[in-house]
């Protein structure tokens, strides 16, 4: 049914048309099924979410294009840098250890308990 204010009549939709031809009735005074619904405002709403649907679906492929190509070339740079790292970690914990056991010889040398010492002074043993 379509409803127009202009002669307050209920006329049968032109179904071959999508939109009411403005001989019959025009947009602004047509009504779609029930009497409160306007066409413009219809065809608007129905445009508005349309475009919002399409803009979403717009977005969302380009987020995950993004992400996609982001995560491509991003866990290669990632994964270097933390291969850097760990290898500076473990050069540092091997100097670290190093000097430490050089740092226990000296006290070991001093106090007479490194075994193959040239020391003159030896740890006194009771036997």
């Amino acid at each position: 049914c379509l409803w127009c204010y202009t002669n307050n009549t209920c006329i049968d939709y032109p179904v071959r048309s999508i939109l009411p031809p403005s001989s019959l009735c025009s947009l602004s005074n047509a009504r779609w099924g029930v009497c409160w619904i306007n066409f413009e405002a219809l065809i608007i709403a129905i445009a508005v979410v349309a475009g919002l649907i399409l803009v979403s679906i717009a977005v969302c492929c380009c987020y995950c294009c993004y992400c996609r190509r982001r995560s491509r070339s991003g866990p290669d740079e990632e994964e270097e840098r933390l291969a850097r790292k760990r290898e500076e970690r473990r050069l540092q914990s091997l100097q670290r250890k190093h000097e430490r056991k050089l740092k226990h010889d000296e006290i070991r040398k001093k106090y007479g308990l490194l075994q193959d010492s040239d020391n003159p002074y030896s740890r006194f043993e009771n036997e």
